[in-house]
């Protein structure tokens, strides 16, 4: 199954996130709190997919997923958003991300999600 890095500055947002993504059978190999870690962890883990949190302190997500885009132009990147932040969103996907996740977690939208995602990259 993929490999997943997460990339939220909520402790509580990356518990979720793990406890319901190795249910599904995914295996996550890192955690970072900040955009500048992501990218940083991105480059040393290689994952195949990475959740990113797009309000997150010292980077936000959208300036690292365009970091990660730039190391890799394949790499896959599922933002995290909570409701309301649609103009994000959008930059996001014109910056390359694959697919949005949003907060609260609904534990079949998120495993459907990265399924969708993870069958792209195999």
């Amino acid at each position: 199954m993929a490999t997943v890095l997460l990339v939220d500055d909520s402790r509580i947002s990356r518990k979720i996130l793990r406890k319901v993504l190795e249910r599904g059978g995914f295996t996550i190999i890192g955690e970072a709190s900040n955009g500048e870690e992501g990218y940083l962890s991105y480059k040393e883990l290689q994952p195949d997919i990475v959740t990113m949190d797009i309000t997150m302190p010292v980077m936000d997500g959208i300036e690292s997923l365009s970091l990660i885009k730039k190391e890799n132009a394949d790499a896959k990147v599922v933002m995290i958003t909570a409701a309301g932040q649609k103009e994000k969103m959008v930059e996001a996907l014109k910056r390359g991300a694959e697919e949005f996740i949003i907060k609260p977690f609904d534990e079949n939208e998120v495993l459907e999600t990265l399924n969708r995602v993870a069958e792209r990259e195999f």
